[in-house]
C-alpha cells in the first residue's frame, strides 16, 4: 500500500501537501493573485483567445464576452507545484482543485 507524500513543519508536525490538480478557467477572472503568490513557476496569465478550448468549455465561452478582462490563468508547469496551496488561499473565485500524491 502506497503512502502519501508527507513533510514535517519547522515545529515538528507532520504535513501532507496537496498539489494543484485542476484550474477552472471558466470561473477564473485573471486577477493574477495566484501567479504573484506562487513560489514556483506553475502559472501563466494568457489571453482567453489563445486557449485551446475543448467543446464543453467552448459552449460556455460566450459567457466571457461580457467580461472586461480578456486574460485567464493557465497551468504552465503543474509539475513544479510544491503543494503549499497558497494559490487556493488567495483565489477570490475558488478556481483550484488540489490533491495529495502517493509517494513513489
Amino acid at each position: 500500500m502506497s503512502k502519501l507524500i508527507t513533510g514535517t513543519t519547522f515545529g515538528g508536525s507532520e504535513w501532507t501537501p496537496a498539489f494543484v490538480s485542476h484550474l477552472n478557467q471558466r470561473t477564473c477572472i485573471g486577477c493574477g493573485r495566484c501567479f504573484k503568490v506562487c513560489p514556483r513557476d506553475v502559472f501563466d496569465l494568457v489571453d482567453k483567445d489563445d486557449l485551446e478550448l475543448d467543446e464543453a468549455f467552448d459552449d460556455d465561452y460566450a459567457d466571457f464576452e461580457d467580461d472586461d478582462n480578456s486574460m485567464v490563468m493557465n497551468l504552465k508547469n503543474p509539475d513544479d507545484c510544491i503543494g503549499c496551496e497558497a494559490c487556493s488561499k488567495v483565489c477570490p473565485k475558488n478556481c483550484f482543485t488540489h490533491q495529495p500524491k502517493q509517494a513513489a
